[in-house]
């Protein structure tokens, strides 16, 4: 899908979300969402629907609370983490490979204070309920995570399901793991190596950004591929939930081709 544009501002809107929907790609350990028509048109003349679902799943936010207790939680994070520019960076990347600190510093040109930070590396396009989306996904590690710490970002991003590699996470046995069985012994067999053994900590770029305050958003699509490499405004508003660990969101970019635009005064 193209972008769309606004006819009285000529602003582009880019779509960078997954659909929430039934049959939603879940994460191996996560319970399926349930959604239902509780009225509907046919018997009512209207429809209302009702949901149980684990917010950890299609593009979302995850805030602080989801893994340091007594952090903020969506509805407290200072909104305007979520509000700004944004560099969408081009790190492609295949099966188990790692985005590293000089991964980034390579792409570092402009990256400052209070940006934000979406990375590519084209596995958003393989999006679906599959042991390849989630099993074989790249991740990053403690370097790269650091290194957007030092950065002072405000927010995080990536096409990934998971922020760490999948042997850093609970898919394998990591904390109540392995949720994807064979995982680890495919590991083994294509690479030599113990999962355990060459990542030996449980999601640890994912708690340090989270821990440093800095809110991540997992699952990026839509069509990021058309603002990769480049610089752009983003919106990722989550629910006012002062205590939500996660909130699926809406994940848009905003450019403007003429740079006339000016924000109206409000007066």
């Amino acid at each position: 899908m193209s972008a769309i544009t606004d006819p009285s501002t000529g602003l582009n809107f880019i779509e960078l979300s997954h659909p929430w929907e039934h049959n939603q790609p879940v994460q191996p350990g996560f319970d399926e969402p349930i959604m239902y028509r509780r009225v509907n048109h046919a018997t009512h003349g209207v429809m209302s629907q009702y949901f149980k679902t684990v917010l950890h799943m299609s593009t979302h936010i995850n805030a602080p609370l989801h893994l340091v207790s007594g952090a903020e939680g969506v509805g407290q994070v200072d909104i305007a983490n979520f509000f700004g520019s944004a560099v969408v960076l081009s790190i492609p990347k295949k099966k188990w490979q790692i985005i590293t600190a000089e991964d980034l510093e390579a792409q570092s040109a402009g990256i400052g204070e209070g940006d934000i930070v979406l990375i590519n590396t084209g596995w958003h396009q393989r999006y679906n309920e599959s042991q390849e989306y989630f099993g074989h996904a790249p991740g990053m590690d403690l370097s790269a995570a650091q290194w957007l710490v030092d950065r002072k970002v405000k927010l995080v991003g990536v096409d990934t399901p998971q922020i760490d590699h999948p042997m850093a996470t609970s898919l394998v046995p990591h904390r109540n793991g392995p949720t994807m069985k064979r995982l680890a012994s495919e590991y083994k067999a294509e690479t030599g190596s113990e999962a355990l053994e060459d990542f030996p900590d449980w999601i640890p770029a994912h708690k340090l950004l989270l821990s440093s305050g800095i809110p991540t958003i997992e699952n990026v699509g839509g069509d990021i591929n058309e603002v990769s490499g480049k610089r752009v405004t983003v919106h990722a508003m989550p629910w006012k939930w002062p205590e939500g660990d996660a909130s699926v969101i809406r994940l848009m970019a905003i450019t403007d081709p003429s740079g006339d635009y000016r924000v109206e005064s409000g007066k």
